[in-house]
C-alpha cells in the first residue's frame, strides 16, 4: 500500500493532519448547528416573546385607557368643574389611546418579521391569521370607541349623566369584547412561542446528538487510522527485536521480511545485510577454529593489540608425544596414517580444551598447548595443565584398543604410549612470523623446558613430568612425586622434576608405598648412601613392579659403584643431549 511506503515522518504528519481535519470538520459542523440554534434562539428572544409582551401591554393599555376615560368623566361630573383637571385627564386619555395603538402595531411588526424571515421554521399561516385578527380587532375597536367616546363627551358636556352612564356601559362592553379577543390572540401567540421554544430545544438537542456522533466518528476513524499506521510501524520493529534476540543468542539464520519502504524497512534491510555478514564471519571463525584454537581466534578479535604488540606473561606450557609412533607409522599407508593421527589428536585434544587450555600447534605426533592470561586467570594454569595431563593419560588404554580397529589389523605392530612434559615460567606471547604469514604462539625458556621434559619421560619410564615451578604452583591439589634433580640440555642449574601421579586423594596404597620408599631411596642416593638407596628403591619396586624411576636410579647406583661420582657431585643429573 502507498500508505506504508511513506517515511515515518510522513506517516506521523499524515496522522496528525488527518486528526486535525476531522477536528475541523467536527468543529465546523458544531458551529453551523450552533449558529442555527442561535438564530432560532434570537428569534425567540427578540421577536416571539416581545410580540407576546406587546399584546399583553396592549391589553393593559386598553384597561388604563378605560380608567382614564372614567376619571375624565368623573371630573366633568363634579359640582364645580375644574377645567384644568379635565384637560389633564383628557391628555392622559389621548396618550393612552396612542400607546394602545403603538403596542398593537409593534406586535404586528414583530409577527410580520417572523413571517418574512426565511432562516427559521415557523407556522407562517397561523402567524398571518394572528396579524389579521389583531388588525381587525384594533380597527373595529377604534371605530366603535371613536363613536362612543364622541357621544360620551357630548353627553358629559350636556350634563346628561344618565345617558353618559349608559354610554360608559356600552363602551365597557366593547372594551371587554376587545379584551377577550386580545386574550384569545395572546393565547394563540403563546402557542407560537411554545412552538418556537420547542424548535430551539429540538435543534439544540439535534446539534448535541449530531456533534456527539460526528465526534465519535472522528475519534473512531482517527483511532483506526492511527492503529493502522502504528501497526505498520510496530510490526517490523517487533520483527527486528525478535531478530536481534536471535543474534544475541548466536543464531544467524533468521532474516526479516522487508514489508515497508520507510526508515524501518531500511533498518530491516540493513539488519539482513548485517546477519549475512555475521553468518559469513561465523563461517570464517568456524573454519579458522579448525586451524587455530577458538580461544585464540576470539582473543585476537576481542583484543587485537595483544597479537600486534606482544606481551610477557607467566604461563604453563605442555608438550605431549606418542611413543612408538615411528615404528608404528613405518608399515602404514598415508591414508591410514592420517586417519590414525586425526583420531589420536581428537582424543588427546579434548582434555586440553575441556580444561581451558589453548592448543598452539601439532608437530608431527606431538601436541603443544599452553595455559595462561588472557585466556584464563593467573593462579589456575598449572593445575589445569596437570588435570589435562591426567585426563590425557586416562585416554591411553582406550586409544590402544581403538587403533587396531582403525587400521584394520588384529594387533598393533608396536606398543604406543603417551609422554607429557609441563613447565611454568615467563614467556613471550604474540604473533610471530613473516609479513606473509604469522602465527600467534609463545616463546621462552619454559617452552624449551616443557619440550625437554617430554623427552625425559623416556629416560625415567614415566608419562607426566613437570618442572619445579609447576609443582610449586600445583601444591597439594594433585598427587606429585619428586623424581630427580635434573639439568636438561641448555640449562646450567639443575632443578627438581616431579611426576604427576593422579588427582588429590586418588592414590592407591601401593602408590603411596611407592612414593614413600622412592623418596627415601632418592634422599639416600643424593647423599651417596647407595646401599640404603638400593634397599629403598627395591622396596618401591616391590610396591609397584616395573616402576621406571626406581629402575633408572638403581642403574645409576650400579654405575656409581663401578665408577664413583666426583667429589663435588651435587646429586643432580645432567643431560648433554636433547
Amino acid at each position: 500500500m502507498p500508505l506504508f511506503n511513506q517515511s515515518i515522518r510522513r506517516k506521523i504528519v499524515g496522522i496528525a493532519l488527518g486528526l486535525i481535519v476531522l477536528m475541523l470538520v467536527t468543529s465546523i459542523l458544531s458551529m453551523v448547528m450552533s449558529s442555527q440554534v442561535g438564530v432560532l434562539l434570537d428569534e425567540l428572544t427578540t421577536r416571539y416573546i416581545p410580540a407576546y409582551s406587546h399584546l399583553a401591554r396592549a391589553n393593559i393599555r386598553s384597561l388604563e385607557r378605560a380608567l382614564a376615560l372614567r376619571q375624565m368623566v368623573m371630573t366633568r361630573m363634579g359640582t364645580a368643574t375644574d377645567e384644568e383637571a379635565y384637560a389633564a385627564r383628557l391628555r392622559d386619555f389621548e396618550a393612552l389611546d396612542r400607546k394602545f395603538e403603538e403596542e398593537a402595531e409593534a406586535a404586528r411588526k414583530l409577527i410580520n418579521a417572523i413571517i418574512d424571515d426565511s432562516r427559521t421554521y415557523s407556522d407562517n399561516a397561523a402567524l398571518g391569521r394572528l396579524d389579521v385578527r389583531i388588525e381587525s380587532a384594533v380597527t373595529e375597536l377604534r371605530r366603535s370607541l371613536d363613536e362612543g367616546n364622541a357621544k360620551l363627551l357630548k353627553q358629559v358636556a350636556a350634563k346628561d349623566m344618565a345617558e353618559a352612564r349608559s354610554t360608559l356601559e356600552q363602551l365597557d362592553t366593547l372594551r371587554d369584547a376587545f379584551n377577550r379577543k386580545v386574550d384569545a390572540i395572546r393565547a394563540d401567540m403563546l402557542t407560537q412561542v411554545f412552538f418556537s421554544t420547542s424548535q430551539v430545544i429540538g435543534r439544540q438537542h439535534q446539534a448535541i446528538v449530531v456533534s456527539g456522533i460526528v465526534t465519535l466518528l472522528a475519534a473512531v476513524l482517527g483511532f483506526a487510522f492511527a492503529l493502522l499506521v502504528s501497526g505498520g510501524i510496530t510490526r517490523p520493529v517487533r520483527l527486528l527485536l525478535a531478530g536481534t534476540r536471535e543474534v544475541e543468542a548466536g543464531r544467524f539464520d533468521k532474516t526479516i521480511a522487508v514489508s515497508t519502504k520507510d526508515e524501518i524497512g531500511e533498518l530491516a534491510a540493513a539488519f539482513n545485510r548485517m546477519i549475512e555478514q555475521l553468518r559469513h564471519n561465523e563461517r570464517i571463525r568456524e573454519t579458522f577454529g579448525r586451524y587455530i584454537d577458538p580461544k585464540v581466534v576470539q582473543g585476537l578479535i576481542d583484543r587485537p593489540e595483544v597479537a600486534i604488540d606482544g606481551q610477557r606473561r607467566v604461563m604453563t606450557i605442555m608438550f605431549s608425544d606418542m611413543s612408538g609412533f615411528t615404528a608404528m607409522s613405518e608399515g602404514m599407508t598415508p591414508r591410514g596414517l592420517v586417519k590414525v593421527m586425526n583420531h589420536y589428536f581428537t582424543v588427546m585434544s579434548a582434555p586440553i580444551r575441556s580444561n581451558r587450555g589453548v592448543i598452539d600447534k601439532y608437530i608431527g605426533d606431538a601436541i603443544m598447548a599452553y595455559w595462561g592470561p588472557p585466556f584464563i586467570e593467573e593462579g589456575e594454569p598449572a593445575l589445569l595443565a596437570g588435570l589435562a595431563a591426567i585426563d590425557m593419560a586416562g585416554q591411553v588404554p582406550g586409544l590402544q584398543k581403538q587403533l587396531p580397529d582403525l587400521l584394520g589389523i588384529r594387533a598393533m605392530p608396536a606398543p604406543c604410549d603417551l609422554r607429557i612434559g609441563i613447565a611454568t615460567g615467563e614467556v613471550l606471547t604474540g604473533s610471530i612470523g613473516s609479513e606473509l604469514m604469522m602465527s600467534f604462539t609463545v616463546m621462552g625458556d619454559a617452552v624449551n623446558l616443557a619440550s625437554r621434559l617430554e623427552a625425559v619421560n623416556k629416560l625415567y619410564g614415566t608419562r607426566i613430568l613437570i618442572a619445579q615451578a609447576t609443582a610449586d604452583a600445583i601444591g597439594s591439589d594433585l598427587e606429585l612425586r619428586e623424581i630427580d634433580r635434573l639439568a636438561v640440555a641448555g640449562q646450567n642449574a639443575p632443578q627438581a622434576i616431579f611426576e604427576v601421579m593422579g588427582r588429590a586423594g586418588a592414590l592407591t596404597a601401593a602408590q603411596d608405598s611407592l612414593r614413600m620408599h622412592y623418596a627415601e631411596g632418592l634422599a639416600a642416593y643424593r647423599t651417596r648412601r647407595f646401599d640404603e638407596a638400593r634397599t629403598a628403591l627395591n622396596a618401591a619396586l616391590e610396591a609397584v613392579p616395573g616402576d621406571g624411576p626406581s629402575r633408572t636410579l638403581l642403574d645409576r647406583i650400579a654405575q656409581f659403584e663401578a665408577h664413583p661420582p666426583a667429589a663435588d657431585w651435587d646429586g643432580a643429573w645432567r643431560l648433554d643431549s636433547k
